[in-house]
């Protein structure tokens, strides 16, 4: 089979899955480009000849989409449009032997920790002395800021400790070098993401420690949002709310996923707290950090989950009033606790219980909306679609959040901040103009 001779490699890199995938793919991305390799994140022209997909492993639908995107670029390979596939990510450090008899076409499969092995396939060095240098997939002007990898939780539904392995948080130097580095590539937003944030430092430095770390950052000049991503609500360091509160440029988010509300629910995923004590740390955040956009994370479907556990979860919602939240159903995974109960809620009944729960926090996303008709918000333009501007205001994070659509005559630079007035608000988006 004749295969298209290029004058030099040009590496495509596919990246699956949350945004701390991301992150190692911007690694990976950054140390290619070192080592004189030309590389580019999800690349539209096909004028590359070599392809990694970064793969996530976590629940059906996102080992179903890897295996898709896998088969696809094997098959370009098969028609001579490519010279090799590798795979990365979650979904190969979990099933790498089954991926390797099912899909052989893979020139080579690569773990999570496995960066210089697939520097090695490419003849080139791991350099050390590239620490948080990254080839951004994002806009310019926001990044994600990785503190930590893997996590020490037993929650009995997830996979992620057993693809990523125990926590190991990064020195509290090392992310403000980071953090400084990417002001200077022209970022003006770092969203603080780990498989769990409340738990930073406790390894290195045998203490809680986000606090410590968002003081840092905060005084990094030219950081103007720091954004907080995925808290465990167990044990929460209350102290990181007076940081959030006193610090004009952390984002008054936070972004703390509870899985559920019922006691039964919540002791069978092994969460490590009850409705109770969620009841009372939500107060204390409320009141600690007046007016702060609270985002959470739901499982619906969860084994043994009854009709009194999805009314106990949406009387909660009602109670609690969460700006935003996000609805997911249960996935059965193997090799977690989980895995050896029952999963005896059908699929179809999974989804119906979902976008029941979502229809309460739709009607609160509105109402909390119509709040916000007449105020105006320092606003961060992300993108210029179909003649509008899309930006967002400190309670709002990149493509999980809603949106300021924004209507201007006047030309607005992208990645720069405007002060806007909200004049219209629908359930999941905001409209307004520029003051």
């Amino acid at each position: 089979m004749k295969v298209r001779s290029h004058k030099k490699d040009k590496v495509n890199i596919i990246t699956l899955g949350c945004s701390k995938n991301m992150v190692d793919s911007e690694v990976l991305s950054g140390q290619l480009q070192a080592n004189d390799i030309d590389v580019i994140h999800e690349n539209e022209k096909s004028d590359h000849n070599i392809v990694i997909v970064n793969t996530c492993g976590f629940i059906d639908k996102a080992k179903e989409e890897s295996i898709n995107t896998i088969l696809d670029q094997v098959e370009l390979k098969r028609r001579g449009k490519l010279d090799k596939v590798y795979v990365t990510g979650c979904l190969s450090e979990r099933y790498k032997n089954n991926l390797e008899q099912e899909i052989p076409e893979v020139d080579a499969y690569f773990g999570t920790m496995e960066l210089p092995l697939i520097l090695k396939a490419f003849e080139a060095d791991y350099k050390a002395e590239l620490l948080g240098e990254r080839l951004l997939a994002t806009p310019r002007h926001y990044a994600y800021l990785k503190i930590s990898e893997g996590c020490n939780r037993t929650c009995s539904f997830c996979a992620i400790p057993l693809m990523r392995g125990q926590h190991v948080s990064r020195s509290i130097e090392d992310l403000v070098k980071e953090a400084e580095g990417l002001v200077k590539k022209g970022v003006k937003e770092v969203m603080l993401i780990a498989q769990e944030l409340t738990y930073y430092g406790l390894d290195i430095y045998k203490k809680r420690m986000l606090a410590d770390l968002m003081n840092r950052l905060a005084d990094v000049k030219g950081l103007e949002w720091i954004r907080l991503h995925y808290a465990y609500p167990s044990k929460f360091p209350l102290e990181i709310l007076d940081v959030m509160r006193e610090r004009d440029n952390i984002c008054n988010y936070l972004d703390m996923p509870l899985q559920h509300a019922s006691d039964n629910m919540l002791k069978a995923m092994k969460r490590q707290i009850t409705q109770s004590e969620m009841n009372e740390l939500i107060s204390a955040i409320r009141e600690k950090v007046p007016g702060i956009g609270l985002r959470t994370t739901l499982i619906a479907g969860f084994p043994g989950e009854t009709r009194e556990d999805v009314e106990s979860l949406k009387t909660f919602l009602q109670k609690h009033r969460f700006e935003r939240a996000g609805i997911f159903t249960y996935s059965h995974e193997e090799n977690t606790t989980a895995y050896d109960l029952e999963d005896n809620i059908p699929h179809e009944e999974k989804e119906a219980r979902a976008q029941e729960i979502m229809e309460v926090q739709q009607e609160i996303n509105f109402e909390k909306n119509q709040e916000k008709v007449g105020q105006t918000f320092k606003t961060l333009i992300d993108k210029k679609e179909s003649g509008r501007y899309l930006g967002r205001t400190e309670f709002d994070s990149v493509e999980v959040d809603n949106e300021v659509i924004i209507n201007s005559t006047k030309k607005l630079p992208i990645g720069e901040f405007v002060n806007v007035k909200i004049t219209k608000a629908y359930d999941f988006d905001l409209e307004g103009e520029v003051i």
